[in-house]
């Protein structure tokens, strides 16, 4: 009853009534009939327990809920930092959380910092009043090594450079998989070297630690043992390949492959109104549906099928071959709050192709699949680059309208009133412009306004 699937539920209230019998005739259920409860009572109990299962919730159980609930909130309301770092190092096993939860951080004006080899420890932590980055978050680097890593500068000190890090790491099982992802990650961003020079020296310089503990072992000596002072030492015998830093898109790049989101800024940032002018739906919005799709009292805005516009960047395009031998592929797209699935089956594929590139920022025609038992994705229809496009506002015209027809329009206005990043109105009475909000619109809904007030007072137009 919990999941309002009508379906079962009529079967099983046949079933509560009149009972259930097998293929021999053999009684499995009796049912209320048989138990001398008339048919017309039956349905009432079993009406009162549907309805009840709208609401029904265990008394120490919410009392539970209730306190746990008073106290996140007068944590969140007073210790904001500290109670959004506890969130986030929850969710460190699902990423795809902790986009929404970052995102609130923003919100709440609490800065994010990256991970850092002397500040950072191995969960989210707070740092005056900001939130610094775990080294335990990024990709390819175990819990062990970082509590070992975290352990030796506790004891010995911050690591005074990025060759100083290596030397006193190399007996804590920290490989060159690990050092690799801490570049990548901006681990030694406090470090003068660039990223790109690390990542183009560290290897050389994790092969001359090793061949220096191998000489060490063996007893031999080298010139640099000679050498009579530690000065410049470091410059001699650590050999840097100095290179240019990469661009911020490289970099951000990167910063995803090891954090699982962009942390310094997101690719789409700087174009998010008009991704929001472009699109009718996002990823938030997507996980909403989902988490709803069992509840029959919630009201989505959105319906199977519907036709919608979602923009955001390529992550990776999968093609494959149907059974007709039809190519199709599955596209990853993430915007600013998640990543979603796009199918293209065989002619979208071949109207989209030109644009389906990794890293590409597209914008995506298509039509919501929503189902019980699978995630909520889009059909696509046509995948296209994504460029300007000039906003659209819809302009009522009530000059010469009717006070029924008037009342009938601001009815309809209210019914589907939206927030700033649906369809803008606008009314004009008497050649005076005057905004009226925003509503949700789609072609029958514009279709029931031409229907109010006549199609000729019903303007979509370009600004």
């Amino acid at each position: 009853m919990g999941k309002k699937k009508l379906d079962v539920m009529a079967k099983e209230r046949e079933v509560f009534i009149n009972g259930e019998v097998d293929k021999d005739g053999n009684v499995i259920v009796p049912g209320c009939v048989r138990g001398g409860i008339d048919e017309k009572s039956a349905n009432k109990i079993f009406d009162e327990m549907a309805e009840f299962a709208k609401y029904a919730f265990n008394k120490s159980h919410a009392a539970c809920y209730a306190v746990v609930a008073y106290q996140t909130a007068y944590l969140k309301a007073y210790y904001p930092e500290e109670f959004m770092a506890a969130t986030l190092n929850s969710f460190l096993g699902n990423l795809d959380k902790v986009p929404d939860y970052i995102d609130e951080c923003k919100r709440l004006n609490i800065e994010i910092l990256k991970p850092d080899v002397n500040k950072s420890y191995t969960k989210f932590t707070v740092n005056d009043g900001k939130i610094r980055f775990g080294l335990g978050s990024i990709k390819n680097v175990g819990v062990a090594i970082v509590e070992n890593i975290v352990k030796e500068r506790q004891e010995n000190g911050d690591y005074k450079d990025f060759t100083d890090f290596c030397e006193r790491t190399k007996d804590l099982g920290v490989n060159k998989k690990c050092v690799e992802s801490f570049i990548k990650a901006g681990c030694f961003s406090e470090f003068e070297q660039t990223r790109n020079t690390l990542l183009a020296s560290f290897e050389g310089i994790l092969d001359t630690i090793q061949n220096e503990n191998k000489k060490a072992f063996d007893g031999q000596v080298t010139m640099f043992d000679l050498g009579g002072g530690e000065e410049n030492l470091s410059e001699i015998k650590y050999n840097f390949i100095q290179k240019e830093e990469l661009s911020q898109k490289e970099l951000l790049s990167m910063e995803k492959e090891m954090l699982g989101i962009y942390l310094s800024g997101h690719p789409l940032e700087k174009i998010r109104e008009k991704i929001a002018i472009q699109s009718t739906i996002n990823t938030m919005q997507m996980r909403q549906i989902q988490e709803n799709i069992d509840n029959q009292e919630v009201k989505l805005p959105y319906k199977d099928g519907q036709n919608i516009k979602y923009a955001g960047i390529i992550t990776s395009v999968k093609k494959k071959y149907t059974k007709n031998n039809k190519l199709m592929a599955f596209v990853s797209i993430e915007d600013l709050y998640g990543t979603a699935e796009i199918i293209l089956f065989e002619s979208a594929y071949q109207n989209s192709s030109n644009s389906l590139i990794e890293e590409n920022i597209v914008v995506v025609d298509g039509r919501l699949s929503i189902r019980e038992d699978d995630d909520v994705k889009i059909v696509a229809n046509k995948i296209v680059d994504f460029g300007e496009k000039k906003r659209q506002v819809l302009q009522l015209n009530i000059t010469n309208l009717e006070e029924s027809q008037k009342a009938k329009l601001r009815g309809a206005i209210k019914f589907f009133m939206g927030d700033k990043n649906n369809m803008q109105v606008q009314i004009i009475a008497n050649e005076e412009i005057k905004p009226c909000g925003a509503i949700y619109l789609n072609e029958q809904i514009l279709k029931e306004f031409e229907e109010v007030i006549g199609k000729e007072n019903v303007i979509l137009k370009e600004i």
